[in-house]
């Protein structure tokens, strides 16, 4: 399978399987069109045709590209096939049982009341709590006894707002690095925030302890603060930003993420991503809101329409930003078209509910942090481990195999079958589609391939 098309000015080819990018010129561009379901005389026919009033390109032109596109062919790196079924769900079989990173719901309560929030507020459509460093520390043991042999541990401080309850925060990471020497681990901890708490204390010990921060931020101050509000309804934009200034500056401008949502009040996302150039950041995350139909957040067929174009003015932006020396990243068009994760890794889908769980303050287990407060994704306990088998079953059968959709979507090797929560909440199954998230990231990997391939051909 190949999919082609064009955009800041290139003629992109991807050949699907081999994971090969060619830029070309028209000619190559319309003869890959043709070239395999036609014979070679039909496709050098219609090119002669198409071409005729072309003086620079010959007859002989037309005939040695056909043969260079048969060469590529040849040599697996244009029409190359899927061989990769069988493989699929070998790497979960191979990892089985075996857990690298936990999702720590440190707090169910939050100091903000956002409308759009999937975690109701916190509290994740359940009781307000806090989880008691017992509880955090049984979690850490948990993640450490089945970790196999991995060294690399990762744990993600999550809310609700995590700073509501950071003494326990700091108290579990004390812990870790108490016990990581004697385990052969290494903890890697991420902080996710929305920013009201930030204090020196917080930045001191992001920047000691923390491989990541994400910071909830979602642009411009009236969009922000049209959902980001305290309970009295009071925004949240003009207290957060000089915080998070002063932590992003204090932690080199480096491993942190500005993390945005838009949703129908502002499509036009690309307007909240220059205010966050403006306001000094440039590792940038804007993520479409998770909403039922009728919400008055969720994006409409409309509103999908204008996103679309905002990634290609985005891939644009970042190209012009990165030639005048002021470049930024962009979270959704981070790609390695020379390597990037293993094949095994790409076929077989999200790591949630086997490799990757959510952990309640209670102590429960969820498949991630997406799945808690559904009742019957509940997999166990940090104490017992899992229980309910029959749903982590459904988790490890999850690849882009398993959804008849996947198999003839160009971009399943880069999206590995998505979001299986998204697919779950938008259908009823975990195997389904989100068919507007699919089409939202066949678009950002569109520009996030022609953005890879202007960066390296301008090297």
């Amino acid at each position: 399978m190949i999919h082609q098309y064009q955009l800041g000015g290139y003629n992109i080819v991807l050949d699907v399987c081999s994971g090969a990018v060619h830029t070309v010129d028209p000619l190559a561009y319309d003869m890959i069109a043709l070239y395999e379901d036609h014979t070679r005389d039909k496709v050098i026919t219609a090119m002669q045709e198409k071409y005729s009033s072309d003086a620079e390109i010959t007859p002989q032109d037309i005939e040695e590209c056909y043969d260079d596109i048969t060469a590529l062919k040849d040599t697996g790196k244009l029409f190359s096939p899927d061989t990769f079924e069988p493989m699929a769900g070998k790497l979960k079989e191979k990892t089985a049982g075996v857990v690298k990173a936990l999702c720590l719901h440190i707090a169910h309560t939050c100091n903000l009341n956002c409308s759009y929030c999937f975690a109701s507020q916190g509290k994740y459509h359940g009781e307000r709590a806090v989880m008691s460093f017992e509880v955090g520390r049984q979690a850490l043991d948990f993640l450490v006894a089945n970790s196999g042999t991995r060294r690399n541990l990762e744990v993600d401080f999550f809310g609700g707002e995590p700073l509501m309850n950071f003494q326990v925060v700091k108290d579990l990471v004390a812990y870790a690095r108490s016990i990581e020497k004697e385990a052969g681990k290494n903890f890697r901890f991420t902080l996710t925030t929305n920013g009201l708490l930030i204090d020196d204390d917080v930045i001191d010990f992001a920047n000691r302890e923390c491989s990541n921060v994400v910071l909830s931020l979602d642009g411009r101050q009236a969009v922000h603060d049209r959902y980001r509000v305290d309970y009295a309804g009071n925004g949240s934009w003009s207290k957060i930003v000089p915080k998070f200034q002063k932590l992003v500056a204090e932690r080199g401008g480096k491993n942190y993420y500005m993390r945005g949502t838009f949703t129908h009040a502002n499509p036009d996302f690309l307007e909240d991503i220059k205010v966050m150039l403006d306001l000094g950041f440039r590792e940038l995350s804007m993520e479409p809101v998770v909403a039922p139909a009728g919400d008055p957040a969720a994006l409409t067929e409309e509103d999908l329409q204008i996103v679309m174009e905002q990634y290609e003015k985005l891939a644009e932006l970042m190209l012009s930003k990165r030639k005048a020396g002021d470049p930024f990243t962009f979270y959704h068009y981070m790609i390695d078209l020379t390597g990037g994760p293993c094949i095994y890794k790409r076929i077989s889908g999200c790591g949630s509910g086997t490799e990757y769980m959510a952990v309640t303050p209670w102590g429960d287990l969820y498949p991630c942090h997406q799945f808690v407060g559904e009742e019957k994704f509940k997999l166990g306990d940090i104490w017992k481990g899992v229980e309910n088998t029959r749903i982590q079953d459904d988790f490890m059968a999850c690849n882009i195999y398993a959804r008849e959709e996947c198999r003839s979507c160009w971009a399943r090797l880069y999206c590995s079958g998505g979001c299986a929560a998204n697919a779950y909440h938008a259908t009823g199954s975990v195997r389904g589609v989100y068919e507007s998230g699919c089409r939202l990231f066949r678009k950002r990997m569109e520009c996030a391939i022609m953005a890879e391939v202007d960066r390296q051909l301008s090297k």
